[in-house]
């Protein structure tokens, strides 16, 4: 008999963009025996994007009736590739649903298809993602983003941001000791979920890493002595850093490429410091996994694509990648809660 550990539970993201598509093309792959999903979102809309889709497109899909579905009906119609107000509190209803839905025991864990926020916010709801949004649901104080791959050969990348969705002239301000800590704390633990002494590095903030307080101060003044804290009080994490952003994910680079042994964790100190790499490196294969939430979250490395939305062309590694994670790593202890050191 299935239990709640062999579900899935996925919010199909904004109604306007290639959340469905995604979705049922990762669906139709090869999965685990026993793994069952359950659907978050508007049936009637799911099943004309499937009509939509096998008009259009030659690509294998999976039939939406397939799955069991909690069924939010759009209250309004929407346009592919359109952001609208309608489209955001769809995708805004569909995600409180499903964290409801897991969070009550209902799933093993939760994967969220892309948002619009644009159309989050034009639909009243002001948050700068679906992160934030889920740490208000949760409770949980101090949610973060980590981004997961495996390369071809094996070899895993994980990027932890130290900030997430701020204004880069916001970044400095929120920095701090405390934070760095925290943001340590949670990528060692993840990153023990492969190894028992994981190395991790740390990007500077300034470039060059501040070139000895030339070109900024903060590493001088308050990261690396962090880092020598954080290091005293964890024997069994090997901590480097910090390295100078610019050359911090060349070794990245080579290990995913099978030509090096790369870090099991880096921490970048802001959200483009870290995705630029993810992204050049692994765009299709690219996991956004929440860290410090009660269940495992995780969502494709991208956006809503309102570009070549209702086409047929998305690509679905991401969304298949982000379905496989969930699956992987929602069975076994989510990590630790991001709490001061």
């Amino acid at each position: 008999m299935k239990t709640t550990a062999d579900r899935l539970v996925i919010a199909l993201g904004d109604p306007a963009g290639i959340g469905a598509e995604v979705t049922l093309k990762a669906l139709a792959r090869p999965r685990p025996a026993g793994q069952e999903v359950v659907l978050v979102g508007c049936g009637r809309w799911l099943r004309e994007c499937h009509r939509q889709l096998l008009a259009h497109s030659d690509a294998p899909l999976a039939d939406p009736d397939a799955f069991p579905l909690v069924d939010i009906p759009l209250e309004q119609p929407v346009v592919p590739g359109v952001s609208s107000p309608a489209a955001g509190a769809a995708s805004f209803a569909w995600l409180t649903e499903a964290v409801a839905l897991v969070g009550a025991g209902g799933g093993r864990a939760l994967v969220t298809a892309p948002i619009a926020k644009a159309s989050w916010q034009a639909a009243g709801h002001a948050y700068p993602g679906q992160t934030e949004r889920l740490a208000e649901l949760t409770g949980a104080a101090d949610a973060g983003m980590l981004f997961t791959a495996v390369a071809p050969g094996g070899w895993r990348l994980n990027t932890l941001l130290a900030t997430t969705h701020i204004p880069l002239a916001e970044v400095s301000a929120r920095l701090g000791p405390e934070l760095v800590h925290r943001r340590l704390d949670a990528l060692l633990a993840f990153c023990h979920r492969f190894r028992s002494r994981p190395r991790l590095v740390v990007a500077g903030l300034n470039p060059h890493a501040g070139e000895g307080g030339h070109l900024g101060r903060e590493e001088q003044d308050w990261l690396i002595p962090t880092l020598e804290r954080w290091r005293g009080r964890h024997p069994e994490a090997r901590l480097e850093g910090p390295v100078p952003p610019d050359t911090c994910w060349l070794e990245a680079a080579a290990a995913w490429r099978g030509q090096a042994e790369g870090a099991d964790g880096y921490l970048a100190l802001y959200h483009d410091q870290g995705l630029i790499p993810v992204k050049l490196l692994a765009f299709d294969a690219a996991v956004n996994t929440t860290l410090g939430l009660p269940f495992l979250r995780t969502s494709p490395d991208h956006g809503t694509a309102f570009a070549i939305a209702g086409r047929g062309i998305a690509r679905a590694d991401s969304m298949a990648a982000a379905i496989h994670t969930a699956w992987e790593l929602g069975q076994t202890p989510t990590t630790a809660a991001l709490s001061p050191p």
